[in-house]
């Protein structure tokens, strides 16, 4: 089962907390067993897990990102997101998370965000529910 989602982003750079999205989808689906694969179809987006429940988290993640990949540092694509491209690269576009007693097997403290690397925008995410 394929659910597809749309986000509106607010900001150029942003990790926005899709968990309950994601576990929705899930209880909708009645899977006990399987797999969760999420993925997003934009070069200049991202998907990643981490921490959930301390806001500086993300914060400090960008300000690392952002020291590794620049905004701007002579790129040649004309766009002007080329650090967006890359990041979307080094983070990754998909997810697959597995599913045990119909939950997610997430960490205590885990969570599931959209990285948006190049907002704000309005952009889309699918999530695929495979039973076992």
């Amino acid at each position: 089962m394929i659910f597809d989602h749309q986000l509106k982003t607010d900001r150029r750079q942003d990790l926005i907390d899709i968990t309950a999205l994601v576990e929705k989808d899930l209880e909708e689906a009645s899977i006990g067993e399987g797999l969760c694969v999420i993925f997003v179809t934009h070069t200049t987006a991202a998907l990643t897990i981490n921490e959930n429940a301390d806001p500086d988290v993300p914060r400090d993640m960008f300000v690392k990102l952002t020291q590794l990949v620049p905004e701007n540092d002579n790129y040649r694509h004309l766009e002007g997101n080329s650090d967006a491209h890359i990041l979307s690269t080094l983070i990754g576009c998909s997810l697959t998370i597995p599913v045990e007693h119909g939950k997610l097997l997430l960490g205590t403290w885990q969570g599931i965000f959209f990285v948006e690397l190049d907002g704000p925008r309005q952009r889309r995410f699918k999530v695929k529910l495979q039973a076992d």
